[in-house]
This record gives C-alpha cells, structure tokens and sequence, in this order.
C-alpha cells in the first residue's frame, strides 16, 4: 500500500516510522527545510521536502497512484486542504485527517473526508470515562450512514432506572444494540428493565444524540 503523510511533526514522523516497519510504502511532506533534513537523516528516501497543500508537491510525491493519503499537520485548515486536493485533483480513494479542534468534524465530514481523527475528543471521551457519576462515551462514527455508536451507564440518578424500554421514550432515530450488566450480556427488548451500573450501547445519528442524553440523565 502507498500512503503519502502530510506534515512532519512528531506525529508525523511516528506515524511514517511504524508505517514503514510494517512493510507499507511510505512518503512524508514536510515543508520546513531544517525538519526535513533532520527527518531525511533518520528515515531517508521515505522524507519530500515540500508543501502538502500544494498541487504540485502532491504530484511530485505521486498522489495520482496513492491509496491513503494522511494529514497530520498542527492546522485543521491543511490537513483539510491536503485532504480535499488528495480527492479532487488526484482521486485518491481514501483520506484521513487530524482533527485538532473537535469542532471542525461536521464540516470535514461534509466536505468528504473519509477519517477524522481527533486526538482532543479521545482524551476528553477516555476523561469521563474515568469520571464519577454518569458516562456518555462517543465510541464510533459511522459516516457514511451518519450514525454515531455512543456508550452510556446508568446512574443511581438516572431517571430510566427500574423502568422497563417500552415505558421510556427514547428518540426516535436511536436504537439500543446491547446492555453488558457485569459480565452479563442483554440483548434489550421493550421488557428489558434498565438498572444502576448498567453499560447501554446505542445506535443514534447526530440530530438524537443530545436527545438520548437528557433521556437517560446524561448531560
């Protein structure tokens, strides 16, 4: 597989040196002279002096054969103009991008980049996770359908507890997948009853999500 990395940083440059060690071609952009030559020094020929933004970096690269193109700069605004240039000029088939301000990922995604990654929104999400109290943990995207698989628990204050699915009015465009009660896993039906410490799993687009908080007490 060839993947062109946009942006030498040290996320960059770790994530060029692990690509390598399994056996993909690699080739990272980087514009600054001085960093680039630091990072030709240790992983040769896989380094291109250049800007990732620029059309004609990305051609000398050989963006028109790539299979993944990354950007990983520290700007939300290049990695999307790398990823965007990598689709319409070069057709790339895949792009993912580092997303730096979680509040960039609606827009990303509507402009067809195919990954974000959100390094902010991770440990924000593995934070509350740690937290006392109730938990509503973002686990997936799915974005092509527009769903998100979002991770709640229930709290002794949640007012769902004890009270059976078909009496809680959920939204309409959500779905409970799975509830794990200790090591018990319940696939839910309108009878299932909802307890303290329960871990729910739930399919819901974006427009529900903040719904299904406040329905089980999780804002």
């Amino acid at each position: 597989m060839y993947i062109i990395v946009g942006g030498g940083g040290d996320v960059g440059y770790y994530l060029t040196r692990d690509l390598l060690s399994k056996g993909h071609e690699v080739l990272l952009l980087e514009k600054d002279a001085a960093r680039a030559l630091l990072l030709t020094e240790e992983l040769g020929q896989a380094i291109l002096k250049g800007d990732a933004c620029e059309a004609r970096t990305m051609e000398e690269a050989g963006a028109q054969r790539a299979d993944v193109v990354i950007a990983v700069t520290g700007e939300d605004e290049d990695n999307l103009v790398i990823c965007q240039t990598a689709k319409k000029r070069f057709n790339v088939g895949r792009t993912i991008a580092r997303l730096n301000n979680p509040k960039h990922e609606e827009l990303f995604s509507k402009l067809g980049i195919d990954v974000t990654v959100s390094p902010t929104k991770a440990i924000l999400s593995l934070i509350e996770s740690e937290l006392p109290g109730p938990h509503f943990v973002l686990l997936m995207t799915l974005k092509t359908a527009g769903l998100e698989i979002v991770q709640m628990n229930i709290s002794a204050l949640s007012p769902v507890v004890g009270k059976p699915l078909s009496q809680i009015n959920l939204p309409r465009k959500s779905t409970l997948a799975l509830i794990m009660r200790g090591n018990e896993e319940i696939f839910p039906t309108g009878e299932t009853i909802l307890m303290v410490n329960d871990d729910v799993y739930a399919l819901v687009n974006r427009d529900g999500e903040e719904e299904l908080r406040k329905t089980f007490g999780t804002v």
